[in-house]
């Protein structure tokens, strides 16, 4: 499984997914993360340039291009929430997930997909994202 998740630069979970400065694509194979990319998007910069919809667009162009299965983040915005729902990408909570030293930080080298939901922006605002 693809997932994409915000980093800051010490490789630690981002707590802002749409105006993330970096995120990385982990390919995620029977619960061990087996590769790690960090990719520089800018969106905080981004964020402001054009409208919301262009926005939330340069980010649909990323997750496909990176064949992007799931998210995991901390906060996501409402706008965002109903976007990767009507991509049908689960969202996770990232407040224990991250890499570092080339293990995955939080999870003892493990990401409980098991917690991946499908998209609900109910169950994402259970768990820090998105408003109440």
């Amino acid at each position: 499984m693809i997932v994409c998740t915000p980093v800051t630069k010490e490789g630690l979970i981002d707590p802002r997914w749409g105006r993330a400065d970096w995120v990385a694509v982990a390919n995620v194979v029977n619960g061990e993360i087996v590769s790690w990319q960090e990719v520089e998007v800018s969106w905080s910069r981004l964020h402001d340039e054009g409208t919301p919809g262009s926005h939330h667009a340069r980010v649909v162009s990323f997750l496909r291009r990176h064949q992007v299965e799931a998210v995991v983040a901390n906060h996501i915005g409402d706008g965002m929430v109903r976007m990767l729902d009507t991509m049908g990408l689960p969202v996770a909570s990232g407040r224990r997930w991250g890499r570092q030293g080339g293990r995955a930080s939080g999870c003892r080298g493990n990401l409980r997909l098991r917690s991946l939901r499908s998209p609900d922006p109910g169950h994402r605002r259970s768990h820090g994202l998105g408003s109440a």
